[in-house]
């Protein structure tokens, strides 16, 4: 007989992984202009994605080059790892008066906001490792969704030899001052997912002037 270690696998998570799995299935719209993107952003207690937990999650959803702020999420997460030196950079206290849930909670709210959108990050390695990790401890798999790194895609949208630019780092920021954004709530999840929302569309914008509006040019890993 044979062992499908994968579906003995799959038989172990839980229904709302599984449903968001399920959404994987269906193929895609082709066209950008119909994708549903979800730019977010991960405030944590530090950058070690194995020692570091996250503290809280913000997001946007971005439909039809819009930003609809009434359909925005966030939320806060119960950690009984906490630094001190993390309050400095964005003021989560951890006795703060503010609801907060488990992981698996703030996964599972997650995944029911984004989908299958594609999503949009600036720097998004850090965001999707600081993800992967927390529902791999959950007991889950990984981020099934295709991501957009601003960082990455400004540089390709401000130089001609992108190869040129590889080393140089643009931190939000820099594309704030570059691009006239405004910094709504910097250093929190939900301010800076809605920065990165707006940059996003900046760049899309300079780069449909240009006839860049590719899947293939947008796309990060």
């Amino acid at each position: 007989m044979e062992f499908n270690w994968f579906k003995k696998k799959q038989d172990n998570y839980p229904e709302f992984y599984l449903a968001y799995l399920e959404r994987f299935k269906k193929k895609a719209k082709g066209l950008i202009e119909d994708t549903r993107f979800v730019a977010f952003d991960t405030e944590t207690t530090g950058f070690d994605k194995k020692e570091d937990r996250v503290l809280s999650i913000g997001a946007v959803s971005i439909v039809h080059k819009t930003i609809p702020v009434s359909n925005s999420f966030e939320l806060y997460i119960h950690q009984d790892i906490f630094k001190s030196e993390t309050v400095k950079i964005h003021g989560l206290m951890k006795n703060g008066d503010y609801e907060k849930v488990t992981e698996l909670e703030a996964i599972k709210a997650f995944l029911e906001y984004i989908q299958n959108s594609v999503l949009v990050a600036h720097h998004a390695g850090f965001d999707k490792n600081m993800m992967n990790e927390m529902m791999l401890r959950n007991g889950l798999g990984k981020l099934k969704n295709k991501f957009i790194d601003t960082g990455v895609l400004f540089k390709k949208s401000k130089h001609k030899i992108y190869q040129d630019t590889l080393q140089k780092h643009y931190s939000l920021d820099d594309l704030c001052k570059e691009l006239n954004v405004p910094k709504v709530d910097r250093h929190t999840a939900s301010g800076d997912a809605l920065i990165t929302a707006m940059i996003f569309l900046k760049i899309l914008s300079r780069l449909d002037k240009r006839k860049h509006l590719k899947w293939g040019y947008l796309l990060h890993g």
